[in-house]
């Protein structure tokens, strides 16, 4: 399963910036001509096209932002305005349809799942999470069940978190949402913002409970199948107890992740089908009070300040998220960068995939942890220099953001952190969770392994790309 994140290695290997004000107001255009829209891809079928010149935008820009963003470790790069793609990297037609690892982008799956479920009132976002959690030892105390499913969705828990720590355990972890309730308080919930993996692992299994059915299930029959996403085309791993991760671990190929992308895009719509409110897809994208750059996983570009993650140490930076692209801009973000970005206002989506970027003297942009670095300010400042339909102001050069010395490993990789994931109470640890030895998740996941690995080697055999 790491063969894909592998080829994105050696490609981006292979590959080397132009580009703080924002553009938070911009003009159209009169002298504009009418643009192209498309529609969305039913089942089976490749998206419409349009050169860049149809939908307004320069040819030039549109390539120029795909060579960049091409030399800066991107080995998939897809351009979408008014639902039609326009520009792709020039690695896609052999990564377009390699699943990969998109980490955290995971995160904002999950966040669609729970919009769907929030529709169909089967959630409340004021709900303590202990209504939705077994009424069994080991399941959390009193403080853990008072948790609001808010808190999950804007990592603003206030349990203790160390982002590698809770990584490293994939494979191993026997109940990750078990991992999550033996975390203790940092913060109270919901007065602090601090980015955990964890606790949307424990959402997603909160959502299984709500709704009933295995959540993969759940997301393949009403978000993936009407998109056009098969289920035979990607990978989403569990934890030994068969509970689906929720940080982490969806693999998909770049050509699926465009298409979540688009529907949020299109107002949680797919041609003349609803599958999410567009009172969730906005809620999305609003500023959380403990993050004004941060929604329910998705990051969003209408906050002042954005505080990032914990590695190498969490900084809050006093700008946008991106401030070379209009402040109704959402993402969903995983690391080394993996992307979809979504311009309601300019009808632009952007999906990348690839492996760091960011050459910023600044450790945590190299690590791709900083929100918002060179890589995104550049690839934007570019592509809507280009819009020719809409006056944007250009913000100027990128500005590199102050440098933190901060390296401490215990904000990253406390040991704590992991021994409370590893035995996170007596009725559950490595080896022994719940009255039995958790081998049924594993099996699933080997079972999907070699499903999917079946499935590629069929399309590699006959030339199928969709």
């Amino acid at each position: 399963m790491w063969l894909s994140l592998g080829l994105e290695v050696l490609l981006a290997l292979s590959l080397s910036p132009p580009a703080s004000a924002s553009p938070t107001g911009f003009q159209r255009s009169e002298s504009a001509s009418v643009p192209k829209h498309c529609s969305l891809p039913g089942k089976g079928e490749s998206f419409q096209t349009a050169s860049p010149a149809q939908v307004n935008l320069d040819p030039a820009a549109v390539n120029d932002a795909i060579a960049y963003a091409t030399s800066h470790g991107r080995i998939s790069v897809q351009i979408f305005r008014n639902n039609c793609k326009v520009g792709a990297g020039s690695f896609d037609d052999l990564t377009g349809t390699l699943p990969n690892n998109v980490f955290s982008v995971t995160k904002s799956v999950i966040s669609m799942v729970a919009g769907v479920a929030y529709d169909r009132k089967l959630i409340a976002l004021d709900d303590p999470i202990g209504k939705y959690l077994p009424d069994e030892p080991g399941w959390g105390d009193a403080a853990h069940r008072a948790i609001k499913i808010k808190d999950l969705l804007t990592e603003a828990s206030g349990l203790d978190e160390a982002i590698l720590a809770e990584g490293i355990t994939v494979g191993t972890d026997a109940s990750a949402p078990q991992g999550a309730l033996a975390q203790p308080f940092n913060y109270p919930p919901g007065t602090k913002f601090e980015y955990s993996q964890r606790a949307s692992d424990l959402m997603s299994f909160i959502l299984e409970q709500a709704i009933g059915e295995d959540i993969q299930t759940f997301a393949q029959k009403n978000i993936f199948d009407p998109i056009g996403i098969p289920s035979d085309s990607y990978l989403w791993l569990r934890d030994r107890s068969g509970n689906t991760y929720g940080y982490a671990f969806l693999f998909i190929p770049p050509m699926h992740l465009a298409k979540l992308g688009l529907l949020m895009q299109n107002d949680g719509l797919w041609n003349d089908q609803r599958l999410m409110s567009s009172d969730w897809v906005s809620q999305v994208s609003r500023p959380s009070v403990t993050n004004p750059c941060y929604g329910y996983f998705f990051w969003t570009n209408k906050g002042k300040t954005c505080t990032g993650v914990n590695l190498p140490a969490a900084q809050t930076y006093d700008r946008q998220v991106i401030p070379s692209a209009p402040e109704d801009l959402f993402l969903m973000a995983g690391a080394l960068q993996q992307n979809n970005f979504m311009i309601p206002s300019l009808g632009i989506t952007v999906t990348w995939t690839g492996v760091f970027g960011d050459t910023e003297p600044n450790l945590a942009a190299l690590l791709s942890a900083a929100p918002g670095a060179d890589l995104y300010y550049n690839f934007f400042r570019i592509l809507i220099r280009g819009v020719t339909d809409t006056q944007v102001p250009d913000p100027g050069p990128f500005q590199n953001d102050p440098f933190n010395l901060d390296i401490n490993p215990l904000n990253y990789a406390d040991p704590a952190v992991l021994l409370n994931d590893l035995f996170s109470s007596p009725q559950c640890n490595i080896i022994w969770c719940n009255n039995q030895i958790p081998i049924i998740g594993t099996l699933q996941n080997l079972q999907d392994l070699a499903r999917l690995g079946i499935e590629l080697l069929g399309d590699f055999l006959t030339g199928n790309s969709n």
